[in-house]
């Protein structure tokens, strides 16, 4: 099991970044790494995930090119660094696990994520 806690939110302006942290316990290098993000009222969404050899990758179509996701085994930790930030990326963030190990390719699936963070909230002021 793997348990994550996210850490790095904050409230930021348009244009600027923000870098969030996941850091986890268990057997984090054994299992692909997602983030996904909620907005007031609406579904949780799918952001940025990574296998769990960091080979493959993937972003939602609005985030490629400004975010950027990453891992660290040794130290069982995923980064989503986030850049020109906009008020559209205001939500709440959550650091998720698959439920599969070995997955390669990384899934973007929200199903397919069974172990989750609390959440931590990001800000974009205009």
């Amino acid at each position: 099991q793997v348990q994550l806690v996210e850490s790095g939110g904050g409230l930021v302006q348009a244009g600027g970044s923000l870098r969030l942290s996941c850091a986890a316990s268990g057997p984090f290098h054994l299992y692909g790494m997602g983030w996904f993000r909620q907005a007031p009222g609406k579904e949780r969404d799918f952001v940025a995930a990574i296998s769990w050899t960091a080979g493959s990758v993937y972003y939602t179509d609005s985030v490629k090119g400004r975010f950027t996701i990453s891992r660290d085994n040794a130290k069982k930790t995923v980064v989503l660094q986030m850049n020109n930030l906009k008020p559209e990326d205001t939500a709440v963030y959550y650091c998720a696990a698959d439920r599969l190990q070995f997955r390669n390719p990384a899934t973007t699936r929200k199903d397919d994520y069974v172990y989750w963070g609390q959440g931590i909230q990001v800000t974009v002021s205009s």
